[in-house]
């Protein structure tokens, strides 16, 4: 069943002139599937490079509505347009506005994990890859507003020392759930293993990690580490990549706090299935319309954030 769907795929990405973008968070035999796998910043930047007329973004909803923005000629669809995610679902844009009002002398920083009327509001964007390198390019003596994630805002405003930082209040529930007292009992369990950590994380968890850092980041320093055996502290989607690209080494997913699940999925991301993508690409629909003047106003702000080397 599984092979027919793929050759299906294959057969209609070449009909439709289709590429499919998937997020490391995607079930495995979706990952599979993809043309690109990547994390956010990955993802937004090949979007712009693409040939094909048409992209599939295996995602959620923001994501989709990022490759819309940078790539407005283009066809963009979603399989699953009812797809969200917390984080961005925390930062509502007329609470956001009326918030941002408030501080007219700030430059605002948006996680690219907002919806593009955030974007629209926002100066330049970041992700957990270059969060800090965006803050470390604005003025020291710029005040800022920081949204939409509490924890890498925190973790951002520790490691730059940054005082005159505003954070709004939002974070990702599939990150806040990891259990640091799980963590700590992994780390007894396992004392020669590495600790990996995501920052959208709680900061006492984040506090635990040999290396805290975007999804891309953890897979490159699992692929230099001369570690055999990792604690992976993020959403577990990542692992399939983790073993594919290091079957030889030991990856073990942390709880959550609730302490009765194995690992910590984001079900709006596993909501892409491959019968999904077919239904997609054969009614080349759910397709992501933007409102333009929106889409240009976010299209400054990511541009912002793609342009610093």
């Amino acid at each position: 069943m599984v092979e027919k769907l793929r050759e299906r795929i294959a057969a209609l990405k070449k009909e439709r002139n289709a590429v499919i973008l998937a997020h490391y968070y995607t079930l495995p035999e979706v990952q599979a599937v993809a043309d690109f796998l990547g994390d956010s910043l990955a993802l937004s930047i090949k979007a712009q490079t693409v040939e094909e007329q048409v992209i599939l973004f295996a995602g959620v909803h923001f994501m989709a509505e990022t490759a819309k923005v940078l790539c407005p000629e283009k066809r963009v669809l979603i399989p699953c347009p009812e797809a969200g995610c917390s984080l961005a679902e925390s930062c509502p844009v007329a609470e956001f506005a009326a918030f941002k009002a408030k501080y007219p002398d700030h430059k605002v920083v948006s996680y690219v994990n907002t919806t593009v009327g955030i974007k629209a509001l926002t100066d330049i964007c970041c992700t957990s890859s270059n969060a800090l390198q965006v803050v470390q390019s604005i003025p020291e003596d710029q005040p800022l507003i920081f949204a939409p994630d509490r924890n890498l805002g925190s973790y951002i405003q520790k490691l730059t020392g940054r005082k005159n930082m505003v954070l709004w209040d939002g974070a990702c529930l599939v990150h806040e759930r990891f259990s640091l007292a799980g963590v700590q009992a992994l780390k007894r369990q396992y004392p020669q293993a590495r600790v990996i950590v995501h920052p959208e994380c709680r900061a006492e968890v984040v506090a635990e990690a040999d290396f805290a850092g975007s999804t891309a980041a953890m897979l490159t320093y699992c692929e230099q580490s001369e570690a055999d055996t990792f604690i992976v502290v993020t959403e577990a989607g990542i692992l399939a990549e983790l073993e594919k690209r290091m079957p030889q080494k030991h990856f073990i997913a942390a709880p959550t706090i609730e302490g009765n699940e194995p690992c910590n999925m984001c079900q709006d991301m596993k909501l892409v299935t491959l019968e999904k993508i077919v239904e997609t690409l054969e009614k080349m629909s759910p397709e992501i319309e933007l409102d333009e003047e929106t889409r240009r106003r976010a299209e400054r702000s990511i541009r912002n954030m793609i342009a610093i080397k």
